[in-house]
């Protein structure tokens, strides 16, 4: 589609598109909006880059990451440990074939789609994480150019998307703290509601308990990925007597996990020996704190390797069909469970089973 094409189909002249375009206030507000509806519906990019090198590729592709903006805000409500691994992922196959990366962090508001629709007309191609926007942007998006989800929902209908097995990997978690160490009170710290991975971990939570008569949920905290988060989540457990306190903390990510487990320490709880506390993601250090932190290890660096190498298939063939692909995770036993050692394989084999 070219400016003309929206010209002609909203019935004003090119010079009044432009000036839509570029924000200019000399267009009434009724022709504006006709204009920005054709626009939409068209699936029109305004590129003028891209029209200048008519059908050549610009040699971009575009990595969307969520930043989070929340209470108690800090770098790490970026998730910026668990990106920089997907970021090494995506660089491999972009380097190899000599390409470029445009990387931009976006909050999940009401921005969101315009920003990425923006964005759209700079890149190839676009990997986003989280999904930030919804399935049906995602559909108008993908009819422009290429997309693939990075951790995104395996329900997404219109994009590819490259997850890690976030449900076999929670359970496993769980299974592990209810056969191995007897727990029958586990609280549970989520990440944001909106993040697919942090929905199907909790999904995979309640579901596991479900399987194990006499085990409950003590409580749950939305942490939203941030070591802060997990720390407010202790304090609410520290605020409750000690004989409703939980068995074992169980965390959606690594950065809470530490967090919840540092300020537990710091107001005389043990851990492991009075409350466990496990995570998720293995993230490096999860090996170096004391007690070493029991986890479930993803593969975040092949996340963002596979979904680039589909990414760049897809913009070399726009008709492959679309794809979900699940990469396998590892339960990793350290100390904060209250082992110092175990037989992960054998617990995960029989969570799958």
């Amino acid at each position: 589609m070219t400016l003309y094409d929206v010209a002609r189909e909203a019935d004003v002249s090119t010079a009044t598109v432009s000036r839509v375009l570029h924000g200019h206030d000399r267009v009434k507000a009724s022709t504006r909006q006709r204009v920005l509806d054709i626009i939409e519906a068209l699936g029109y990019v305004p590129d003028g880059a891209a029209q200048s090198l008519s059908r050549k590729r610009k040699q971009i592709v575009g990595l969307i990451a969520v930043e989070s903006r929340g209470p108690g805000s800090d770098i790490e409500q970026t998730s910026l440990l668990f990106l920089e691994e997907v970021l090494r992922g995506v660089e491999s196959p972009v380097g190899d074939i000599g390409w470029s990366l445009l990387i931009s962090f976006m909050v999940r508001d009401d921005t969101a789609y315009a920003r990425l629709q923006s964005m759209s007309g700079k890149v190839d191609g676009l990997l986003i994480s989280e999904g930030i926007v919804s399935s049906p942007e995602l559909a108008t998006l993908a009819r422009r150019l290429p997309i693939v989800l990075v951790a995104g929902s395996p329900d997404e209908p219109n994009v590819d998307v490259v997850d890690a097995d976030n449900r076999t990997g929670t359970r496993a978690l769980v299974c592990h703290l209810v056969e191995v160490h007897n727990a029958t009170r586990l609280y549970y710290v989520a990440g944001p509601d909106e993040a697919p991975d942090a929905r199907a971990r909790r999904n995979a939570f309640d579901e596991e308990l479900a399987r194990h008569p006499g085990v409950t949920a003590c409580g749950y905290f939305e942490g939203r990925f941030a070591s802060s988060g997990g720390k407010l989540a202790a304090q609410e457990i520290l605020a409750t007597p000690r004989r409703d306190r939980p068995d074992a903390v169980v965390c959606a990510n690594d950065q809470m996990a530490i967090g919840a487990m540092r300020e537990l320490q710091a107001n005389g709880v043990a851990v492991p020996t009075d409350i466990a506390v496990v995570g998720f993601d293995d993230i490096y250090s999860g090996a170096l704190v004391t007690p070493s932190l029991t986890t479930v290890s993803q593969p975040m660096r092949l996340l963002g390797e596979r979904a680039c190498s589909r990414l760049l298939e897809r913009i070399a063939d726009p008709a492959l069909p679309h794809q979900v692909e699940l990469l396998p995770t590892r339960l990793v036993i350290r100390e904060s469970c209250g082992c110092a050692a175990a037989p992960a394989a054998l617990v995960q084999d029989r969570v799958q089973r």
